[in-house]
């Protein structure tokens, strides 16, 4: 055969079927998958040939070797070729009986049909035998490639103690041996994946030359068009099967021989599963058991064989087991099956077994402790052994990512722990990428309302500043008792009005570059805060975390924006109330921030307040460009300004608040 263990996988992964559910992982009894890159793949080494991962994959990425091909050029050679029948097909192929069924392999070419049953039945008498000739030995019973292979690999001390007798599969594979003087090839046909593994064990290698599961052989009769109920009856070839045809059945070891299970004296012991029988082996290995014989099987039966193509229920199958071991039973000539069982007895059906040591490291206890606490579980309490991994506990997820079979993202609450934290980043970013497109969008508004008020406040500077001068002389000149006096001075109040206007929007449209000077932001804020006219019914104080804060800054724009915000202030307060300002900062920047108690800003006008032009004073109080001016001066020094304010007194407290960051140095405003 051209498969062999240690070079090819034996059960492979079709990385676009695998979903990365742990599924394979937490069905696994040696762990012998590894998970890298979210991909789930058999370690060969490792692998036991269970089938377990096989069979409880919903997607079938699992898939082990088939042998379809190679026994197609067996049937099509000139070599004679025996099929091998496991005694589950019983409980596989119910849709005829045996008969048809044997009629259907030799449809499909095979020269012999023999049952492997006559095997068990002889290697359940050679186990009566070993355990009556070593009445204070411990054997544990060999039929079961998967319980064999486990213990080679993971519990090597204990081969010494397996049955040195071949499984039933073998006996068999010796028996036709012996009818057919070596000139036969023989494939066994059964449930079970793990005999692909035994055929090709060093100890009893080529005795077997291929193996097919019962799906394998439905896939063949269905290339063929071979329906059973239609094929020719035909006789299984001798020696026929007793009892031995329970093999599949738990127990049924037992029951071919009569043996009872005593639970007083516990001198043989049954289990199975995956589960179970590892729990026995492991006992055993602890002294807790003390028994003659451990009849182990890795499935719960072999008719729940992972190479089972059937869907029924376990008790169905087994009920056809036993139906078809009654019926078999009553046809069949009791004293022809004693005179094969004394003949084939004398055959030698011994077999040694090896260790493959395949035991993982012991791994050190602190860093299986760093691991954990990279998954965020730096306590006992926060190990939750939820077993989502596939891993029973923490732990071992730990261990298992140390040796590089498993990942951290396996662990389902770090995971969504991570995811969590993801999503509250992605929040944050996606509100400042908002932010970034408001500021955005107010910039590109800033930048063509400016480049159209720079064009009208220099064609109307020169003519306005005409009719002032002129204005200004006529008021001088005219007498103090004319009709036209008045007149006059409305004029010129309402030209100085337009001049006013005219500055506003020859500063909202400047665009000129920031002098930065290193300036003290607390001694600017007190002097400030001098120079302002606050009225005496205003409280106004400053909050400062450290007397030296300094900022590479334009000193006067910056006085600009603080005057603006504070008059702003003291206008929404009707001459009572409280004006704090405070200065902050941190690694790189500035943080200036003048809060007041009054009467607050509308959530609807927030989003226009640094808009030109708009204000909420009435008519000739004010230009609505104060915001505006501050707003391009904060940008030109890269900094930002957002306010926040509350005009429901429901809410809480009404007032408002603008916050302005500036970067700290240069290169940050420069750039």
């Amino acid at each position: 055969m051209n498969f062999v263990k240690n070079r090819e996988p034996f059960i492979q992964t079709i990385k676009e079927r695998c979903r990365v559910c742990y599924t394979c992982v937490r069905e696994c009894p040696v762990k012998a998958i590894r998970i890298t890159g979210g991909q789930a793949e058999v370690m060969p080494g490792n692998c036991i040939g269970c089938g377990n991962c096989v069979k409880v994959c919903s997607q079938g990425a699992k898939q082990y070797i088939k042998s379809i091909a190679k026994v197609f050029y067996l049937l099509n050679s000139e070599h004679k070729t025996a099929a091998l029948v496991a005694p589950s097909f019983a409980a596989e192929f119910t849709e005829a009986d045996a008969g048809k069924f044997a009629g259907a392999l030799r449809a499909l070419g095979f020269d012999y049909i023999h049952e492997v049953g006559f095997g068990a039945d002889l290697i359940a008498r050679k186990t009566v035998e070993l355990i009556e000739e070593n009445p204070k030995g411990t054997f544990i019973e060999a039929s079961c490639p998967a319980v064999t292979e486990y213990i080679k690999c993971y519990h090597p001390d204990l081969v010494q103690y397996i049955a040195p007798i071949v499984s039933p599969m073998i006996a068999t594979a010796r028996i036709v041996d012996e009818l057919y003087d070596n000139k036969v090839k023989k494939v066994f046909i059964g449930p079970c994946i793990a005999k692909k593994f035994e055929a090709i064990g060093e100890e009893v290698i080529d005795e077997v030359d291929e193996v097919l599961t019962f799906q394998e052989l439905r896939e063949i009769f269905i290339s063929k068009s071979i329906d059973l109920k239609d094929a020719n009856f035909s006789e299984f070839d001798g020696p026929l099967a007793g009892k031995g045809a329970l093999f599949p059945l738990t127990r049924g070891m037992h029951q071919s021989v009569e043996l009872t299970e005593s639970l007083m004296h516990g001198d043989i012991i049954t289990a199975d599963g995956r589960e179970g029988f590892i729990d026995a082996i492991k006992a055993f290995e602890s002294g807790d058991l003390d028994a003659s014989l451990l009849e182990l099987l890795c499935c719960k039966g072999c008719i729940n064989g992972p190479g089972m193509a059937t869907y029924d229920s376990p008790f169905r199958r087994r009920s056809r087991i036993s139906k078809h071991v009654r019926n078999t039973i009553k046809t069949r000539d009791f004293e022809e099956w004693q005179n094969n069982i004394k003949k084939y007895y004398q055959l030698d059906l011994s077999r040694t077994f090896t260790s493959t040591d395949q035991r993982n490291t012991i791994v050190e206890e602190d860093e299986i402790t760093e691991i954990l606490k990279r998954m965020g579980k730096a306590t006992p309490k926060e190990e939750l052994n939820c077993g989502a991994c596939g891993y029973e506990s923490c732990r071992e997820h730990a261990a298992a990512i140390i040796s590089g079979r498993a990942e951290i993202e396996m662990c389902l609450p770090y995971t969504i722990e991570k995811l969590h934290y993801t999503v509250a980043e992605l929040n944050n970013t996606n509100v400042m990428l908002a932010n970034t497109r408001e500021a955005l969008k107010q910039s590109e508004k800033l930048a063509s309302m400016g480049q159209l008020a720079a064009g009208i406040a220099h064609e109307l500077n020169n003519p306005l500043g005409a009719v002032l001068m002129y204005a200004h002389l006529i008021l001088d000149e005219i007498e103090k008792e004319s009709q036209y006096r008045d007149d006059l001075h409305i004029i010129v109040q309402e030209a100085d009005r337009c001049k006013n206007i005219v500055s506003g929007l020859l500063n909202f449209a400047r665009q000129s570059k920031v002098l930065l000077t290193e300036t003290n932001i607390c001694e600017m804020i007190s002097q400030t805060l001098k120079i302002l006219k606050i009225p005496e019914t205003i409280n106004i104080y400053t909050d400062f975390s450290r007397k030296e804060l300094t900022a590479e800054i334009d000193r006067d724009q910056i006085i600009q924006v603080l005057n603006n915000l504070i008059n702003n202030a003291i206008t929404a307060m009707n001459d009572h109330g409280e004006i704090k300002v405070s200065a902050d900062d941190n690694e790189t920047s500035v943080i200036i921030k003048v809060k007041d108690n009054g009467c607050g800003i509308s959530e609807k006008n927030l989003k226009k307040i640094f808009e030109p032009f708009f204000t909420t004073k009435k008519i000739g109080q004010g230009t609505g460009l104060g915001l505006a001016v501050i707003y391009g001066i904060v940008k030109m020094h890269r900094g930002t300004i957002t306010v926040t304010s509350n005009d429901n007194p429901e809410k809480g407290s009404t007032g408002t608040e603008f916050t302005v960051v500036i970067p700290k140095k240069r290169e940050a405003i420069n750039n």
